[in-house]
This record gives structure tokens, C-alpha cells and sequence, in this order.
């Protein structure tokens, strides 16, 4: 087992109180596996990603604990899990192409960065360049500086940096989110390659764009207002869902082929609801056609199916 998280609850502080950006997150990642992190914007799917590595002061950890390849990780603490960052838990951050220094040379941070690992970039360079290679890109990217390379290429550089000290969890950030189709495309592609390359052992690829976790994704995890909604394989979650939220976000995608000028595409009505005073009960009630008197009380995530879990009372019933 790669990673095994149970019970995570993460805040951010506000001048309006706590706001309630993950709330008892409990599930787990098998080596080998590409797990897809879904939900609206603000569901908190970024958070939960930034967490298992610590990258943002403003969290504040409430409960929970994390485990990587059989050893608790204190992301409770900053100093503490600096040892693990990069090493044993990478990030691609969500703002990537303005993640690199644009002061500095590829090659001038790479140096720093491993340098900050007490690793010297002789020791790993021949690897580096290798790793260029193979995602398209030319040894002299190293004497570039950011503003030298297109968006493509940026994020195709900090996925290689994000890499290379072959960390046994990725974490990556909406990584298509700012590039065109074609690039989307490749990007995805590499992904996958890094993990087929054993750049990395698990990866968590997180975006709102379904169709792109349901190419490369061997599972995907829905998130609606900081709680879990269902985990189950990709495919099972894009023509099977069990929760309701799951059914409603799949529905209202469109679908190749289909003429939108004769069929009306439908959203899901209603907003989220503030995580400052999240509702009780099942969060998702207020907009959910299956709602019921049930649903005034919170519903477990639990198996619902092999391979499936969701937090649904009409799901488990």
C-alpha cells in the first residue's frame, strides 16, 4: 500500500472564522496507482492534494493521519516534513508556469533545488538531461531562462524537476489547466509514462476536466464541499456512478457527437455551500433530486459495491 490517509480534516484561519476545506478525508492509493481527483471549483480537491505535502502556511491541520509506504508522515509539521518533500512526496503545483523562477536559469534551479536536499547536481545531471529527453525537450533548456520557453515546455520542465529525485507520491495540480488541446494531450500522456518509467510509484492528478482522468486514471475520488463523494475505477465512476453529485457532474459534460443546438446541455442547479457554516447532514442535500429525510444526518463513505465507495444514504440503502 502506497498511501493510506484516514480522517484528514484541514482548515484554512479566516477574519470569518474556520472554513472547512477538508472534513475527514479517508481513503487510500495502491502502488502502481493513478488516482484522478475530481470536484467543483472550491470543493477542495487542491487543498487535499497540498496537504499530504504541506506546501501552504495558511492550513491548519486538525485531525487525521497520513501514511506513505507504511511510515506516518508529520505534515502537522513544516520543519518536519521538509526531509520528505520532493524525496518521498512531490508536487506539481497548480500555478506551475509561474512556479519557476523567471531570475533564474533551469539548470541554476535545478542546482538549488537539489541543493536544498544536500544532493549535488553532478551526481543526478546525466539523469536530468535523460529525463529532458524523454519529455521532449533539449539539454540546452538548462541554459534557458523561463521566459525562453513556451507554456508547454515550462510545464514539462517542472514536472521533470517535480520528478527527479523519483518520489514515491506525485501530486499533480490541475496540470492541463492553462494549455491548449494538444498539449493537454501530451502532458496527460507523460503522466502516465512517468509511472510506467518508475519515475514515481503513485500519483494523484488532480483537475475538474473528467475526461481527461478518465484517460489516464486507473481510479477517481469526487470531492463536493470538503467531504468525499465516491472513489471507485474510472470507469465504474463515468458509467456507473453512485452517488448522485457523480451522476449530476458526469450528465452535465458534453458528449462527443451530440448537437447542443437540438438537445439542451444541463447543469447542476444550485451552488455550493459556504465552508464556513457548511450545512449538516449530507452537503450535497439542498441540491440533490434524491434528497430525503435521511439525508438530515450524515452519510458514512463506505463500499457500496466492490471497488466503490460513496457517502450516500440512497446509495447504501
Amino acid at each position: 500500500m502506497s498511501l493510506k490517509v484516514d480522517g484528514l480534516t484541514v482548515y484554512y484561519q479566516s477574519l470569518r472564522g474556520d472554513v472547512k476545506a477538508v472534513d475527514g478525508a479517508t481513503f487510500e492509493i495502491a502502488d502502481g496507482e493513478i488516482m484522478g481527483l475530481a470536484g467543483e471549483s472550491g470543493c477542495g480537491k487542491s487543498t487535499l492534494g497540498k496537504s499530504l505535502v504541506r506546501m501552504d502556511a495558511r492550513m491548519r491541520y486538525v485531525d487525521g493521519r497520513v501514511e506513505l509506504d507504511g511510515k506516518e508522515l508529520p505534515v502537522w509539521d513544516d520543519r518536519k516534513m521538509n526531509p520528505y518533500r520532493f524525496k518521498h512526496v512531490s508536487i506539481i503545483p497548480q500555478y506551475a508556469l509561474s512556479a519557476l523562477n523567471p531570475t533564474r536559469k533551469i539548470g541554476t534551479m535545478a542546482t538549488e533545488l537539489l541543493a536544498s536536499r544536500d544532493i549535488p547536481l553532478n551526481g543526478v545531471v546525466d539523469e536530468f538531461k535523460r529525463r529532458l529527453k524523454i519529455v521532449g525537450l533539449p539539454e540546452d533548456v538548462l541554459e534557458r531562462f523561463p521566459i525562453e520557453l513556451s507554456g508547454g515546455m515550462k510545464q514539462r520542465v517542472v514536472m521533470v524537476l517535480s520528478s527527479l529525485l523519483d518520489p514515491s507520491l506525485l501530486i499533480a495540480d490541475e496540470v492541463t489547466s492553462a494549455l491548449d488541446v494538444s498539449t493537454q494531450r501530451a502532458v496527460s500522456e507523460l503522466l502516465v509514462e512517468f509511472r510506467d518509467r518508475g519515475f514515481v510509484k503513485s500519483m494523484i492528478v488532480i483537475t475538474h476536466d473528467l475526461s481527461v482522468l478518465y484517460q489516464i486514471a486507473d481510479t477517481i475520488l469526487v470531492m463536493y464541499a470538503g467531504k468525499l463523494a465516491e472513489k471507485a475505477p474510472a470507469e465504474t465512476v463515468v458509467h456507473a456512478p453512485a452517488h448522485p453529485y457523480t451522476r449530476m457532474l458526469i450528465s452535465s459534460l458534453p458528449e462527443v457527437g451530440v448537437r447542443y443546438a437540438e438537445k439542451r446541455l444541463i447543469g447542476i442547479p444550485g451552488r455550493p455551500p459556504s465552508l464556513l457554516e457548511p450545512p449538516t447532514g449530507c452537503r450535497f442535500k439542498t441540491r440533490c433530486p434524491l434528497a430525503f429525510e435521511k439525508c438530515a444526518e450524515e452519510p458514512p463513505f463506505v463500499e457500496v459495491a466492490p471497488g466503490q465507495a460513496a457517502a450516500c444514504w440512497k446509495a447504501t440503502a
